[in-house]
Order: structure tokens, then sequence, then C-alpha cells
């Protein structure tokens, strides 16, 4: 029956889809072909690699998205967790304070991060006033703020497919463990664990996927040993005027995303397709 509604619904569904790829598609036909001077040079690519500044930003943006990625899956997953023992009408109504982050303009939440986390910031000035002496944590304007601003924009995307993996477990298994005298710990860890795993990998890739081309957070909330690649091209098109560079280190963000971007599909794609 799903499979005849898919069908159906083709005819609607292909204007749209159209018009998407041509919106997604002519962009990316024009940057790998000034990428290559029109096709006739591979001279910016071998400029950008032997570059100390590209090699540093390629490093730096691994970097961060790994840690990000990494501490966003820990924190989504405490929330899935949280959210799967909980009634179907509560987990509902909580649902909502997970998609609050995407309600808000990352560049409203970065500047909104800039005021709670400043050296004059809520954070310490709190601190200030619970300790009675002056306290200015580094908190933005390095690593530590570019780990927050990514991981409150990252973490939802996480809780989404673990939730996921958690709510098709069978409830049977959890009391046929405890049946068997699991204390709660070690039903976490062999049951629990083992059969979310599908979720975190789709989760974790996601994240890794969209902290790739991050751009906003590390401008606005990072330093200067924080430039990430998509920050390198907008220096190469706005203080360099050289698009042939810019366009080149494009390409490369560009097929690092699609080598995360395509086992996360696959993994989605079963996931749903076991649901």
């Amino acid at each position: 029956m799903t499979v005849i509604a898919s069908k159906g619904a083709g005819p609607f569904i292909a204007p749209a889809a159209i018009l998407s790829l041509l919106v997604a598609l002519v962009p990316l036909i024009f940057i790998f072909y000034n990428s290559t001077a029109g096709g006739t040079s591979a001279e910016a690519f071998a400029s950008i690699v032997e570059s100390n500044l590209f090699l540093r930003a390629m490093r730096t943006t691994m970097e961060v998205s790994l840690l990000a990625s990494l501490i966003s899956v820990v924190l989504g997953y405490v929330v899935a967790l949280h959210l799967a023992r909980q009634s179907a009408r509560r987990r509902a109504a909580l649902m909502v304070l997970v998609l609050l982050p995407f309600w808000t303009s990352i560049l409203v939440k970065s500047y909104a991060f800039t005021i709670i986390l400043g050296r004059e910031g809520i954070i310490n000035g709190f601190l200030s006033w619970a300790t009675g002496i002056d306290v200015a944590l580094p908190l933005i304007f390095n690593r530590v703020g570019v780990m927050v601003g990514m991981t409150n924009y990252l973490t939802p995307l996480v809780v989404f497919p673990v939730l996921a993996s958690l709510l098709a477990i069978d409830p049977a298994l959890y009391r046929a463990a405890e049946i068997m005298g699991a204390k709660p710990a070690r039903i976490f860890l062999t049951v629990t664990l083992p059969l979310s795993v599908p979720g975190v990998l789709a989760g974790a890739l996601s994240a890794a996927v969209m902290s790739l081309g991050f751009f906003i957070v590390p401008a606005l909330m990072g330093g200067k040993q924080d430039l990430m690649l998509a920050n390198l091209v907008d220096f190469y098109t706005r203080e360099v005027l050289d698009w042939n560079i810019a366009s080149a280190v494009g390409v490369i963000l560009f097929a690092l995303v699609a080598i995360f971007a395509v086992p996360a599909t696959l993994l989605r794609s079963k996931q749903q397709g076991g649901h």
C-alpha cells in the first residue's frame, strides 16, 4: 500500500524535486567549472594543497567536526533516552523543547551566546557574584565557544534518529532481562545500547555532515586558530578575491561532505525501512 501511494505521489513531487535539483545543481556546476579555470587547469588545487593555511584549516575542520559530533552524540543520547522513557503525551511536549534551537536563527543564537559566555557575560557575572572574586573565564572566541555554538545546533539532529531506535526496541526484551536478574546498568549495556547503535551512527554521521560546513559559529564565536574550510572560502572570496582557489576549496569541502553524507543517507533509509 505504501509503495503504491509513493508511486502515485510521484507526479506531484516531481516538479518540486526538479526545481530543487536545478537550484542546487547550477551553482555546483559553476563552482566545479570555476575551480578548474574553465575546465583547462588544476592549478588552483595544486596551489591550495601546498598552502599551510589550507592544511591548517583542513586539520581544524576535521578536529572541530569530530569533537562537536562526539559531544552532540553524548548529549543527544542522554536526551533521547530520557524522552523514550516518557509517556507519549509528555514526550510530544518535551520534543517542542528539543526543536527550539531550530526555531531561532543561528546568527541570532551566536550573538546571544556572546552575551552569555563573554568575559563580562552572564556566566562569568554569576561566578563573580557567587565567589566574591572577579572571574573572567575564556568561554568565547576560542574552541570552547565554537563547541558550545555547534553542539547547541547539532544535538537535536542526533536526538531524532537515536529516539527512533530506542522506541523500536521491544519492551519484552527489558522485561526478560529483569526476570533474568539483570540490573539497570547491565540492561542498558546489553540491550539498550547495542540495539540503538544504528540510530547513534545515523545521528553521528548527520552531525558530522552538518559540522563540516559550519561558517557563522566559528566566525563569531571562535578565534583565529578556529579557521575552518567554510571560513577559508569566505577569506578567498572577500579578502583575496581569488575565485578559482575559493571554488577549489569549495569542491574539496563538498567532497568531504559527500563522504559522510552517503553513509548517513543509507543508514537513515535502512532505519526507516526497518521501521
